[in-house]
């Protein structure tokens, strides 16, 4: 993913949510839904969201240094971890938080036609942020379904953007429906549902995003088609004879840690080996850009189910 790409994504959401927040918030001064106030701590979460990664990205940019030799690309995966944690589950748990007060303690809407405008205000803002997101996305996701995306994507904004947009449009419908119909049945019981539902709505976004993250964070090698590539481009050339052991780690979104041992001819000169494995960490970065941080250990291959070679023997005295 290109950080300009994610950033316009990033951007796009915070300026479509701040503004539906603040105007969820005066919707809900008036009519007193439940559902307005959730969506508007809804809103004011993705905000917050959007800050958090826009900062992630700006910290993942700073040099190595002694302390953090590999440099600070995980920055991104600890602020997205944090976004889908916190902030996701402080404006899910408020939600259902305020549903259950509403289902004890209902109150009929005042100006009741106001949140129906603002809702439908919302869902052509978010609409916009979701395109924009979508529009990014498709730049770097391939043939992958949008299941496989999410899942497998390294740069976490873009699909953390995207299961926001996804989730507040859902809430948007959620809030829509339970305003209506309490306006058509005069029962607040059903903002009170509604609000609910986009509380539950919230938790589930929070765990699938966190267990995305969580598995980032724990460190991801590369993917099928890149480790492919890569053994591709070891063995390419007449240099190396075999991959005897190889292994990859995404040190950040951008950066992706190759370490292996091949084996070399025994007859290889030192100085040959050297500019053979120099040959191979080009081909390298060339077939996978990502590759920046390369450690190949040259080695002899000895096939271990290979049978000694016979030896001579002497008895003595019956012993061998």
């Amino acid at each position: 993913m290109s950080a300009s790409g994610g950033n316009k994504a990033i951007v796009a959401a915070l300026a479509a949510n701040l503004g539906i927040a603040i105007t969820k918030f005066v919707a809900w001064a008036f009519s007193g839904s439940s559902s307005m106030l959730a969506e508007a701590v809804h809103s004011l979460a993705d905000s917050g969201n959007q800050v958090l990664l826009l900062v992630g990205g700006r910290k993942s940019r700073q040099e190595a240094d002694r302390e953090h030799p590999f440099g600070y690309g995980r920055e991104r995966y600890v602020y997205a971890f944090v976004v889908s944690i916190i902030l996701f589950s402080i404006g899910g748990v408020f939600s259902l938080y305020e549903g259950v007060q509403k289902l004890q303690d209902p109150h009929p809407l005042e100006v009741p036609w106001l949140p129906i405008v603002v809702l439908l205000v919302a869902m052509g803002l978010e609409s916009y942020s979701l395109r924009t997101a979508v529009r990014e996305s498709n730049h770097v996701r391939g043939t992958q379904s949008w299941v496989q995306f999410v899942r497998h994507a390294k740069a976490p904004e873009l699909p953390v953007v995207l299961l926001e947009d996804v989730a507040a449009l859902t809430g948007l419908v959620f809030a829509f429906l339970g305003v209506g119909l309490t306006i058509i049945t005069g029962n607040p019981i059903w903002d009170a549902i509604g609000t609910l539902f986009i509380g539950l709505l919230l938790v589930l976004v929070a765990v699938v995003l966190g267990i995305e993250t969580k598995s980032l964070l724990v460190g991801e090698g590369a993917g099928a088609l890149d480790a492919a590539a890569i053994e591709r481009a070891i063995l390419a050339g007449p240099e190396t004879q075999k991959i005897i052991h190889l292994k990859t780690l995404y040190l950040g979104p951008d950066e992706l840690l190759v370490a292996g041992k091949v084996a070399f001819d025994a007859e290889t000169r030192f100085s040959d080996v050297a500019v053979g494995i120099d040959t191979v960490e080009a081909r390298i970065r060339e077939a996978v850009p990502a590759a920046r941080v390369i450690y190949l250990e040259p080695d002899i291959f000895v096939d271990p189910n290979r049978r000694a070679p016979p030896t001579d023997t002497i008895v003595i005295k019956g012993r061998e």
